[in-house]
């Protein structure tokens, strides 16, 4: 299977590159130097030049905090660009793999969210988001799978275990929040199951994030043990630590409609630890 890749520079992009050479499919990874999903016209000749049997969109704008003032930018990659790539694609007959985000809910429902619940994203990333998820499923409405996943981290880019062990290893002590809570998911893992959807071709929305739960002090406490760092954490409340943006204080992902299931974020930590040349960076 040929399958193309855009955003291909993120963190992200990272391992999909590498679980669609490990899983033997040919490959076309396009940085947003090499493409520009804003730009309508270069989109729909590229994804039309390169014949893919599959597209998955990792570009992305993901500074959450900066979308606030920045809400016009953030829409024209994360809204109208995924509806470019998705008209791309479709018109090329290919298949599209759309990764998404649980900021489209608005984090007050006590349980897990499932593919159904209704969306209400509280900040201009989240909003663009949906735009997104939108613009994807009026391009392309029989040939996408949109994957909503959770608090990414990984070894090809900047994340939260990264942030973690640069300051606990110049700070005294470390304060994190630890009234959200959500589903961390590692990017090793997360790669493998996009290239797996875009084979199998499931239509709609699908929720494939890791197992577990936890807050982020709790992830911070695990990220400063894995990396043998003696730093304490204090946990502290959101309104200690205001952001532009405002955050679900429940981000936790489950599938109701048998989505690949992921290993425990836990394990996720683990695996990323073992990329130290990475994880240093």
């Amino acid at each position: 299977m040929r399958i193309l890749i855009t955003g291909a520079g993120g963190m992200l992009g990272f391992d999909v590159r590498r679980a669609v050479d490990g899983a033997g499919h040919e490959g076309l990874a396009l940085t947003r130097a090499q493409l520009d999903i804003t730009d309508t016209v270069a989109t729909a000749d590229t994804v039309r030049d390169a014949r893919p049997d599959a597209v998955i969109n990792c570009a992305a704008w993901t500074d959450v905090d900066g979308a606030e003032t920045h809400a016009a930018e953030a829409s024209a990659v994360n809204g109208t660009g995924a509806g470019n790539v998705a008209a791309a694609a479709a018109a090329a007959g290919a298949w599209l793999v759309h990764v998404s985000t649980d900021y489209v809910f608005d984090g007050a429902k006590p349980q897990p969210y499932v593919e159904s619940d209704p969306v209400d994203p509280m900040s201009a990333y989240g909003r663009s988001k949906l735009e997104g998820e939108r613009a994807v499923a009026a391009a392309a409405p029989e040939a996408h799978t949109i994957v909503r996943t959770a608090w990414l981290f990984g070894a090809g880019g900047k994340c939260f275990p990264k942030t973690i062990l640069r300051a606990a290893a110049q700070r005294p002590e470390l304060t994190v929040v630890a009234d959200q809570v959500g589903s961390p998911t590692f990017t090793g893992h997360l790669a493998p199951a996009l290239v797996e959807l875009a084979a199998q071709r499931v239509p709609g929305v699908l929720h494939v994030a890791g197992a577990g739960r936890c807050s982020w002090y709790e992830l911070a406490v695990a990220v400063v043990a894995a990396g043998g760092v003696d730093c304490p954490v204090r946990p502290i409340s959101t309104d200690e630590y205001p952001l532009p943006a405002r955050r679900p204080a429940n981000s936790v992902l489950v599938s109701e409609r048998g989505a690949p299931a992921l290993p425990d974020w836990r394990l996720g930590l683990k695996d990323f630890m073992s990329e130290p040349a990475e994880v240093s960076a």
